[in-house]
């Protein structure tokens, strides 16, 4: 009893001690919320850039007697460097590799700049990876070291489906860097990038996963990021805070043609199982079963009865293919390939293009109510046709015009997959059209204020144009189009 008056007491005594001297009593510590430092990227930086590279590749084109037609002239460096994203020099630079000077019919063959791009050392005696869009069409390719080495690459092999490129070097005891997993990565973790955008070598810009595996295409989930990509990135390593590359940055989302604050990366993963194939082959190899598949919706699998949306639905089976001679049907709904789930439909084709061709795949279908598995025999799928091959119309003419443009037609495949509703294909630039950037595969719109419908239109309106005057030439690369000036240089269809 005695002890607890004691602690009564006590309490009455802080009590009173409370009222009369609040102040006295020191207020509780604030504990602060453990926030965590910002990464440090110079250490890195340090250790993995001397492995990554920079590429440029150069194009030969005959250049006609009057010169390089336009070359030297100021607004067509302004929008070679706008456009293009490429610097060029308005005369020739210390170390910049010449033509060989063989006369052909149309003039001298010189080696003109094409691109820039990026690339990394995956092994002491010298294979690089970059993109294949970076070196797609090069006539030579060079890579620079960070100590200033400069190198003559022979491109092993490249995969346009994958966007993965293998290039080789002579050379020993190079910086190689080191492979991470991409099947690890966290949406929310730091990555940095190096490269060259616009030419400037050794960039750093750093940022966060942004998602994993992105749609955009086929035969690849990209990794998606918010780190700063730009023309020149391309091929470049995409790192992560061990060091190691998980990703190739490959394209952008962009509606300006510069960072817009999405960018994404081939997954190391994929790009080093293509590379080992390149290396043996110097191509991809990938199965096929012969449909066109589409999605399942919602209400489609509401209506089936199936739990909820998922598995690719066949839209197509191609006659005598093997999925027709395994029995599918238009209808079916594949759910798994050799036992794994096809979650989105995009599922499907990763999976088949990753069987060896010749090999049986069990496939799981869900057919009227039931779900029945299926035995097929995966074949190969051929290979990319060049765009140019599509086109049966017309056949180009192989003698440049005054604009050093040589042309064909679209097909109506060839519209729809390049979005645009009239124009001709640039088969080969050479002269004026070369100088300024023009390449295969871009698109001419219009000349001046007239549309361009076929060959035979567009090589009719260069043969009315002013020797002494620019024409306007509407031209439209991937999403882009971008009038180029261009001076006709006295030559003729």
């Amino acid at each position: 009893m005695t002890s607890l008056k004691k602690t009564i007491a006590g309490s009455l005594l802080a009590a009173s001690v409370f009222a009369v001297a609040p102040a006295v009593l020191a207020a509780p510590p604030v504990v602060s919320p453990t926030v965590a430092a910002l990464p440090d990227f110079a250490d890195i930086v340090d250790r993995t850039g001397p492995g990554v590279v920079n590429i440029r590749t150069t194009e030969r084109v005959r250049q006609n007697a009057q010169g390089q037609g336009g070359m030297d002239d100021p607004e067509m460096q302004e929008f070679f460097r706008r456009f293009f994203g490429i610097p060029v020099p308005k005369q020739q630079q210390p170390g910049t590799p010449r033509g060989n000077g063989k006369q052909g019919g149309q003039g001298q063959q010189e080696e003109v700049p094409r691109g820039v791009g990026s690339g990394f050392i995956i092994s002491a005696d010298g294979f690089i990876l970059t993109n294949a869009h970076v070196v797609e069409g090069a006539s030579d390719v060079y890579v620079t070291l960070t100590d200033k080495r400069e190198f003559k690459a022979k491109i092993v092999g490249s995969d346009t489906r994958t966007d993965v490129a293998v290039l080789k070097i002579d050379g020993s005891n190079l910086p190689r860097l080191s492979m991470g997993d991409s099947d690890k990565i966290r949406a929310g973790e730091w990555v940095l990038a190096i490269g060259s955008p616009f030419g400037l070598e050794n960039t750093v810009t750093a940022g966060i996963v942004s998602a994993k595996a992105r749609d955009t295409g086929d035969y690849l989930p990209l990794i998606q990021t918010d780190v700063a990509v730009n023309p020149g990135n391309s091929g470049g390593p995409l790192i992560n805070l061990k060091g190691e590359v998980i990703g190739i940055n490959s394209q952008i989302y962009s509606r300006s043609g510069g960072f817009m604050g999405i960018s994404f990366a081939v997954p190391i993963d994929e790009a080093l199982r293509v590379a080992d194939q390149l290396k043996a082959s110097g191509r991809v190899t990938r199965g096929r079963i012969g449909v066109q598949i589409g999605e399942v919706t919602k209400d489609v699998a509401e209506s089936l009865g199936l739990a909820r949306a998922q598995g690719a639905l066949v839209q197509r089976v191609e006659p005598d293919g093997p999925a027709a001679k395994a029995g599918l049907e238009a209808g079916d709904i594949i759910q798994k390939y050799n036992g794994a789930a096809i979650e989105r439909p995009s599922d499907l084709p990763r999976m088949v293009g990753a069987t060896k061709p010749g090999s049986k795949a069990t496939v799981t279908v869900w057919r009227k109510g039931s779900a029945r598995d299926v035995s097929v025999t995966v074949v190969e799928l051929e290979a990319d046709k060049p765009k140019q091959a599509e086109d049966k119309k017309a056949k180009p003419d192989n003698a440049p015009n005054a604009l050093g443009l040589v042309v064909s037609d679209l097909s109506d495949a060839q519209k729809k997959e390049l979005k645009v509703d009239n124009g001709v294909l640039v088969e080969s630039a050479a002269g004026a059209a070369a100088a300024a950037g023009i390449r295969p595969g871009d698109v001419i719109q219009r000349v001046n204020e007239v549309d361009v419908k076929d060959s035979k239109q567009f090589g009719q309106l260069v043969a009315k144009l002013d020797p002494k005057k620019r024409a306007a030439v509407l031209v439209r690369r991937g999403d882009s189009s971008q009038f180029v000036p261009l001076r006709p240089n006295g030559g003729g269809n």
